[in-house]
């Protein structure tokens, strides 16, 4: 037992001969990297920290004081590059708002200029046109209104209301009417009507010339048209008898008396163109209302006044 215990004595000597050195130089070398070089110390704890049952007894490396540092500058370069751009995104932004800005004003003065412009335009035709009216024959302008008046109906509906004019009145309207109107209207009239009215455009000089043949030929055919029913006038008598004859003996007789009263001459004249049957029927109807009016027109129908 003496010499087991001896033995076993020599192998830990042994052991803590050779390892204390070991110790003692890690000791020193930890001392003296925790001193001088704190990066390694880091390092080694980081590694340690990785083994999974010694993590539970190393302690965490400190942190580094130089990379938040670090971080804070390249945060810091980040930043004023972010405010750099930012910068020159605005600067962008306000020169483009700038152009923008002078494009409206230029176009707005362009706008004024030209409103200026139409305003002057629109109060130079006004006078023109007042000058162009007041300058204008009432005469010649009341032929333009005509001509303007017939181009703007149908041309199937001018046509006939225009061969009721005189050839010269037809003439001087048509003179100052557009072709398209003249040409539809000249399609729809009788054609020998249209003819005498082509046939006198190509003869025609001046305005004043048509306007002095236009009123001479309505003077000439307001005088036939006067004489014609002066003419008609006279040969009615036939017309006065169906009339008075168709009509009951007392009807006629009170409208005659009735008559009488306003003009007595045209009671004798109608009375004188009835047939003999038709005019005693009437008187004796006559007679039956006033007797004595009624021998008043038979004094005067014997010649008597």
């Amino acid at each position: 037992m003496e010499l087991e215990n001896e033995g076993s004595a020599g192998k830990f000597e042994r052991f803590l001969f050779l390892m204390i050195p070991i110790i003692f130089t890690l000791v020193l070398l930890g001392v003296l990297l925790t001193l001088f070089n704190m990066d390694i110390r880091n390092n080694v704890l980081e590694v340690a920290n990785k083994i999974p049952i010694l993590e539970k007894w190393v302690p965490d490396p400190p942190a580094d004081p130089s990379k938040p540092k670090e971080e804070s500058k390249k945060q810091e370069v980040s930043s004023a590059t972010t405010i750099k751009e930012l910068k020159a995104q605005l600067a962008q932004q306000e020169e483009n708002l700038k152009k923008v800005t002078d494009e409206k004003t230029a176009q707005d003065t362009k706008v004024q200029a030209l409103e200026s412009q139409i305003e002057g335009m629109k109060k130079e035709a006004e006078t023109a046109e007042a000058s162009t009216e007041e300058t204008e024959d009432p005469y010649q302008k009341q032929v333009s209104d005509l001509a303007k008046l017939y181009a703007g109906m149908k041309a199937s509906k001018a046509a006939p209301i225009m061969e009721n004019l005189t050839t010269e009145e037809m003439v001087q309207i048509f003179s100052v009417m557009n072709k398209a109107s003249k040409t539809a209207i000249l399609e729809k009239m009788d054609p020998q009507k249209a003819a005498d009215v082509t046939i006198k455009l190509k003869e025609t000089t001046s305005s004043s010339d048509m306007a002095i043949a236009a009123l001479q030929s309505r003077l000439k055919k307001d005088v036939g048209t006067t004489a014609t029913a002066t003419t008609s006038k006279n040969l009615d008598k036939e017309k006065l008898n169906q009339t008075f004859s168709s009509m009951t003996p007392a009807n006629a007789a009170s409208l005659l008396g009735e008559m009488y009263k306003i003009s007595p001459d045209k009671v004798v004249t109608i009375m004188n163109t009835v047939s003999d049957s038709v005019r005693s029927s009437i008187l004796g109807e006559m007679t039956k209302n006033d007797s004595a009016q009624t021998a008043k027109i038979v004094n005067r129908l014997m010649g008597a006044k």
